[in-house]
């Protein structure tokens, strides 16, 4: 059978069995180059005289074919196809389908440091190191694989394609004093690593920290390892502890408390009912890193601010950043590795459900950290953000060519799959949709399924028809605004797609979502019984007037408009909402003012009144807000200083009730408020906070480290670099220069951003683009450089000025070139900055980040269209609230 038509795949004739690789002769210098050998056993699908292998950056050597039935031949012709990264084999004997066949390749291959395929990445070692750890310059190197989604074939020849699973036998020559992992235990002096999904390698300068499994697989306790290079392994006992509790919670049934709303268990609930299959789990911290993580079985690799976490001198973020990225990872080793999507349209099924299950389990782990909360308030609007725009996506979407995949690793696939998952097993109940995912899981162990095949599983278990209800969210772009409108003792409500902008087509308005009310009345109210609107709009009767909400605590995927009065009223009684449900309303308030459902007048008036709030991520949801409205209106002196002036209003009582300093029993969230409140204040003018920040960071670099607390740094240099002028500027760089801690380098690109003169906006985009800063780090100071309204234009003209520069820097990684443009280029708000880019991008090869583009562009036009249509009534709201004179 040959390709499907919508799938640019390899010829069916012949099926990997087995790949047995050698990499040796490795240039750890110089070239950085290598040679292999890899012995592929071959499933000859039907007669043929060609094969075809994935091919990229590699020189085939030589290939030859042996068999048990036929006499073994060499190819007599190698051909390339570049644009599609394949090599082409061509035999004079046909290949038939008797007997064993294999094809044996020698290759020699690049170990580049574009963070893709097999790779090195510099670092400055903590401690003295081994004798043979190669250098470049003054930094030491460790290397690494990164092969998803498509550079494998960058490492070998193979057939690199999702359903194409099979084991592998690998081994590698490095110099005694290194350490080599991968995928499976190492045996004897050649290591054997057998796995069916996600090869890895790595090698270098390494030490671990070990725990055991509390349960037992196999028969005994499963050792866990976090491996990192020298001097750093004490840092990895956090994502330790979490790495070998999460793997046995994934295993076994729990027996947990009542599973609530929000994800927690009533009754003894199987996660995944199978047990972790191999014998081993490694985990790598990786110096350079494209991505946050990789779920590679049995050796998942990350990035050093996501696995590794000092207690005393980290930012206390990074220990739920470690701790949930661990958790999505190991999440994979069944949603992914066990079982694999069939091909990249269904990357969703990977991404989506260990987005979800990460979160489940952190929920477990950290009950305090109030996970769900965070979940609305990043993940959720993080999606729908995207999912707003003309230019998003389905969340299963087609894909063609496997190298198109990358733009799709994105908020879709992640938070709009995570989102709608959760939607759903609120729906079926946790405990439903949990079984029906394991009997997934069971039937297609070690295999490849789709989503049909998931849908099927869990209407099994349900009863329930979910391809049925679910194929819309799954299948149709975008996410509908339910709009309310009262009558004595009812509402009416209606469907229809939201879009940013505001402009919505008739025939952009087709799709008939299936929404689940969640509504919250009077619970004697027939009303409360409506389950879901499945038509474009219905009545619903017997609804107490005196408090209702739809969606309930945000569990459904999209955005309610109530009638004016009805949100001030919430607003009043805020205090009758959950957390989730008042995050909820900022945040639709806040979108529907800017595709101009709302108005930017009754979001403010609806904020106004959560000067006493106490949750973090409510007031995380707040400031998210008033930043995006203050960064679309900067221009404008009178309402910027008025939306300066209203957030110092809004922000002061709470930042003067919390104070500075922790308390030794204060719980994470209160330390996370206590930052988010100082940089918000700080940053509107609050004095006594501006003097206190500047006060303790002058301490800080006269060598008081206890001036700072560590989760306090980002807010504090932020309100320097803002307030100081070049001395703090500098000062801050400085830090950048010899900070040893592991978020540090993050944090002062963070902050540095803050700069307020061309010269030092210059200066920073200079110095971010030097070899000081890593390829992987570069875009943290371009995103806040874009949130700078002074800095912003500066940014742009940098790019345009030095295109051939940035691009040469970033283009080894399109991952990395894409996501640096998106976060560079989508806070403006004018149509005139939307067509110079647009130009400027014309005639510019876009291959990898042309789908960033335009939804940079439909960003940049919603913007303008909502700065044009409200900036006159923002001005006058806050006049006639004394919030500006001007």
């Amino acid at each position: 059978m040959e390709s499907p038509a919508d799938r640019d795949i390899l010829p069916g004739c012949v099926k990997p069995v087995n790949y047995d690789i050698s990499l040796y002769d490795l240039e750890l210098g110089g070239d950085y180059s290598y040679n292999g050998l890899v012995k592929i056993e071959l499933q000859i699908k039907r007669p043929t005289r060609k094969i075809v292998v994935n091919a990229h950056q590699l020189k085939i050597r030589h290939v030859q074919l042996s068999s048990e039935s036929a006499r073994s031949q060499k190819a007599a012709d190698i051909s390339y196809n570049e644009k599609s990264q394949r090599a082409t084999f061509s035999f004079e004997d046909e290949i038939t389908a008797s007997g064993k066949v294999s094809l044996e390749v020698e290759f020699t291959g690049i170990m580049n440091d574009n963070m893709a395929g097999f790779y090195r990445s510099k670092y400055r070692p903590a401690v003295t190191p081994s004798k043979s750890v190669p250098m470049e310059g003054e930094d030491h190197l460790m290397f690494s694989t990164q092969f998803e989604s498509c550079d494998a074939r960058t490492a070998f020849p193979c057939f690199d394609e999702p359903n194409l699973k099979a084991s592998f036998d690998f081994s590698l020559e490095i110099p005694e004093d290194l350490v080599a992992l991968s995928n499976m235990p190492e045996t004897g002096t050649k290591e054997s690593k057998k796995g069916f999904k996600l090869l890895a390698w790595a090698f270098g300068d390494l030490e671990y920290v070990e725990e055991f499994t509390r349960r037992k697989y196999n028969g005994k306790p499963m050792p866990v390892r976090v491996y990192t290079t020298k001097g750093l392994k004490d840092q990895a006992r956090f994502g330790l502890k979490n790495a070998y509790q999460v793997v046995d919670y994934f295993s076994e049934v729990w027996h947990l408390e009542p599973i609530d709303t929000f994800g927690r268990s009533q009754h003894s609930t199987q996660i995944f009912g199978i047990d972790y299959p191999l014998p081993k789990l490694d985990l790598l911290a990786v110096h350079e890193f494209s991505h946050g993580a990789m779920e590679n079985w049995g050796l998942i690799t990350y990035r050093t601010t996501a696995i590794l976490f000092d207690e005393q001198h980290s930012d206390a973020k990074y220990k739920n950043r470690v701790a949930y990225v661990v958790a999505h990872e190991l999440a994979h080793q069944w949603f992914g590795n066990l079982v694999t999507m069939d091909w990249w349209s269904e990357l969703w099924l990977n991404e989506g459900f260990a987005t979800w299950v990460g979160w489940l389990a952190i929920d477990h782990l950290y009950p305090d950290f109030q996970v769900w909360c965070q979940f609305v308030t990043e993940a959720v609007q993080t999606a729908q953000q995207l999912d707003s725009l003309r230019a998003s996506h389905s969340i299963e979407v087609p894909v063609k060519d496997a190298l198109e995949i990358d733009q799709i690793f994105d908020a879709i696939s992640y938070l709009k799959g995570s989102s709608v998952i959760r939607m759903l097993s609120n729906h079926l109940g946790v405990d439903t949709f949990l079984r029906g995912v394991s009997n997934y899981l069971k039937a297609h162990a070690y295999g490849n399924a789709t989503t049909n095949d998931l849908w099927a599983a869990l209407s099994k278990t349900s009863g329930k028809d979910v391809n049925g209800f679910m194929d819309p969210w799954i299948r149709k772009i975008g996410f509908p605004l339910l709009t309310v409108a009262e009558e004595p003792g009812q509402i009416g409500v209606r469907q229809s797609r939201f879009l940013l902008t505001g402009d919505v087509k008739v025939e952009e308005d087709e799709t008939l979502w299936w929404i689940p009310l969640g509504l919250k009345t009077n619970p004697k109210a027939i009303g409360a019984a409506t389950e879901a609107l499945t038509s474009k709009e219905e009545t619903l009767r017997d609804v107490d007037e005196t408090f209702y909400k739809l969606n309930s605590d945000q569990t459904g995927f999209y955005r309610t408009n109530y009638p004016p009065a009805r949100l001030a009223k919430m607003g009043a009684e805020k205090h009758k909402l959950s957390t989730e449900d008042r995050i909820g309303l900022i945040a639709d308030a806040a979108a529907l003012a800017i595709s101009g459902d709302g108005t930017t007048a009754g979001l403010l008036t609806f904020i106004s009144n959560f000067y006493d709030e106490t949750s973090h991520a409510a007031w995380a949801q707040v400031v998210s807000s008033l930043v995006n409205i203050r960064s679309i209106f900067a221009e404008n002196e009178a309402v910027a200083d008025g939306l300066k002036q209203f957030t110092f209003k809004l922000v002061s009582p709470a930042t003067e009730k919390i104070g500075w300093e922790f308390g030794a029993e204060e719980d994470y969230l209160t330390g996370q408020l206590r930052a988010l409140l100082i940089s918000t204040a700080g940053g509107a003018g609050h004095k006594a906070t501006v003097e206190e920040a500047k006060r303790r960071f002058k301490l800080y670099v006269s060598g008081e480290r206890a001036a700072v607390h560590p989760s306090l740094r980002l807010p504090v240099f932020r309100i320097n670099v803002a307030e100081g002028g070049k001395e703090a500027y500098e000062a801050v760089k400085n830090e950048y220069m010899k900070t040893t801690s592991i978020d540090g380098k993050e944090i002062c690109l963070q902050a540095l951003g803050r700069v307020q003169t061309t010269e030092l906006i210059n200066d920073f985009l200079d110095f971010q683009f030097s070899d000081e800063v890593k390829v992987q780090d570069m875009h943290s100071g371009s995103v806040a450089l874009a949130a700078n309204p002074k800095a912003r234009d500066a940014l742009w003209q940098y790019i345009k000025d030095r295109w051939d520069m940035v691009h040469g820097k970033l283009s080894g990684n399109a991952v990395v070139l894409d996501r640096y443009l998106k976060n560079s280029l989508q806070k403006f708000a004018s149509h005139e900055k939307e067509k110079d880019m647009t130009g400027f991008f014309k005639d510019k090869d876009t291959k990898g980040f042309d789908r960033g583009l335009v939804q940079v562009s439909d960003t940049v036009r919603g913007n303008a269209n909502y700065k044009e249509r409200d900036e006159q009534l923002v001005l006058e709201w806050l006049q006639a609230h004394g919030y500006t004179t001007k």
